[in-house]
């Protein structure tokens, strides 16, 4: 006979706050809200997916984030990774070109084309996608504080080769609030900034209506310390900035809300994370619907790349990463993206290889053909544990949210820099839990190798070569162009800014005249100044 008394299971919790039950019955689904949000895919709200059949109709696109050194090399990239089955790209800059310094800069020595493929001119763009059907390719762009800029060159190419912009698709992040909190790349302080994304906004709706000018990016937010709620949250709260702000400006909420995408994270906990997808798709319906009167059904879809994990990757035994992106793969096929990116597995190191950006995308591929994860359109959902989580996870987010507002909200909090003292704050937490072993990582702090210093991985090399040809191609795109209608365009671009119109127009102009990224960047600095972080104690 045993005595002992039953052991009771340790309580689990997960990253949003959330416990988590060793066993889930519909009575769970009741108390959490029962069943009203669930719905029908391609039905408001949305929670099973934005199209009535997902992937049964059409499999997610595939973008690999990709581009280094110069734009020749990345169109070889680009080209290599089409041929070998990718559906569309997702476009790396360096930093000097994300904070709006051209490669000639004293500032932007040793950083030419080190993360990210450099720009200058409308002639490295028109390099970078020479030989790319735009048109059978849609092309994301991975940038923010010079994102107007960005967006006025891959306009005015496409144009130029031919292209009709009112029917051209496309991304870019253009998203200047999460950099605040994330990834810092800022040129100008937070109200022009956001100014900036309404004129993209405002001109796209007019000028290139199925071009996507802002892409919400959450994905930072997490990696930079979120929860996957906050992620969610946050990423919603600046969404509504940049509304209100296109709003304010007389356009309807139907005239753009449908070309608002968002970029959101996939590391962590599978289940924990398809919850958060499926709850955030029925909160942004419910958002647009209830709080912004929207009518069209488009304007309520939580358009998404669900990509990367970045974040959960490390630097121990890289070939685990294979692994880690195979799994969050899953949760983003599960979760009902309409576009999938992966980090490579040695993307904790180095710009990834061809052979590592191959095994993502491959990867990525065999979910499609192999794996059944196209033939039903959202297989976990009625799982009584998901749909707990689903609702348990929405009222989160809805309480995050309220607390942001009542703290007088998303932009007042940014700049006052509470939101990036919070996050920063959960960051630190994490890796004490991480050192100490409080969060288990396999490789990291659990089921170590003995010699845990060796990493077979082939390290991108910076080429010198390639910063100096990249000066020399700025050089002679300057001696070339007509210098006076550079100027008559740059002088436009401060006007503009100065008299509070749209300078997206300007901007455009410029860009055609073949003024380069710093010199329309200065232009506008000279208006906005540049933003200085707030200091925290």
């Amino acid at each position: 006979m045993n005595d002992r008394a039953p052991v009771e299971p340790k309580a689990v919790i997960n990253e949003s706050g959330l416990e988590v039950k060793p066993l889930y019955t519909r009575a769970d689904v009741d108390a959490s809200g029962g069943e009203a949000m669930i719905g029908a895919p391609g039905e408001y709200p949305f929670t099973r997916g934005i199209h009535r059949l997902m992937y049964r109709k059409q499999p997610w696109t595939m973008r690999q984030y990709a581009g280094f050194g110069n734009p020749r090399d990345t169109n070889q990239r680009f080209k290599y990774l089409i041929a070998n089955g990718q559906t569309g790209l997702n476009v790396a800059f360096d930093l000097p070109t994300q904070i709006g310094l051209d490669s000639d800069d004293p500032l932007a020595e040793g950083e030419i084309g080190r993360v990210g493929m450099s720009i200058d001119t409308l002639r490295d763009f028109e390099l970078a996608f020479d030989g790319i059907d735009l048109d059978k390719i849609t092309v994301s762009m991975t940038i923010n504080g010079a994102a107007a800029i960005a967006i006025a060159m891959y306009l005015a190419m496409a144009e130029k080769r031919g292209y009709d912009v009112t029917k051209l698709r496309g991304t870019a992040q253009n998203d200047i609030l999460k950099e605040f909190i994330g990834r810092g790349t800022w040129i100008f302080p937070v109200e022009p900034s956001i100014r900036l994304v309404g004129d993209t906004i405002e001109y796209c709706a007019r000028h290139a209506p199925k071009y996507s000018p802002v892409s919400v990016c959450g994905y930072h937010i997490r990696e930079s310390g979120a929860t996957p709620a906050q992620e969610m949250a946050y990423a919603f709260c600046i969404a509504r900035a940049y509304a209100d702000e296109a709003i304010r400006r007389g356009l309807h909420v139907d005239e753009f809300a449908g070309r608002l995408s968002y970029n959101f994270n996939i590391f962590g906990n599978l289940f924990e994370q398809v919850a958060k997808f499926r709850a955030g798709r029925s909160l942004w319906a419910k958002i647009m619907k209830e709080e912004y009167k929207a009518e069209s059904p488009g304007s309520m879809w939580l358009r998404m790349i669900a990509a990367g994990g970045g974040g959960g990757l490390t630097f121990e035994q890289p070939e685990l990463n294979i692994v880690r992106g195979a799994y969050y793969a899953l949760i983003s096929a599960l979760s009902g993206t309409q576009t999938m990116a992966l980090c490579s597995y040695d993307e904790a190191y180095t710009i990834p290889t061809e052979y590592s950006a191959r095994i993502s995308l491959r990867t990525m591929q065999i979910l499609i053909e192999e794996m059944g994860l196209t033939e039903t359109v959202d297989p976990l959902g009625g799982s009584w544990y998901v749909e707990t989580m689903t609702n348990q996870m929405r009222a989160k987010m809805e309480e995050i949210i309220a607390e942001t507002d009542a703290e007088g909200g998303i932009v007042k909090l940014i700049s006052e820099g509470a939101i990036q003292a919070k996050v920063s704050a959960q960051a630190y937490r994490m890796q004490q839990n991480i050192e100490s072993g409080a969060f288990p990582k396999v490789g990291v702090n659990c089921y170590r190798n003995e010699h845990e210093d060796e990493h077979p991985v082939e390290f991108h090399p910076y080429n010198e070569d390639d910063a100096r040809a990249q000066i020399a191609s700025l050089a002679q795109v300057r001696a070339e162009r007509d210098a006076d209608a550079v100027a008559r365009a740059l002088a436009r671009v401060g006007a503009d800014a100065r008299d509070g119109a749209n300078v997206m127009p300007a901007i455009v102009d410029a860009v055609k005249a073949y003024a380069s990224v710093g010199e329309i960047t200065r232009e506008l600095v000279k208006v906005f100044g540049r933003y200085q972080e707030p200091i925290r104690f």
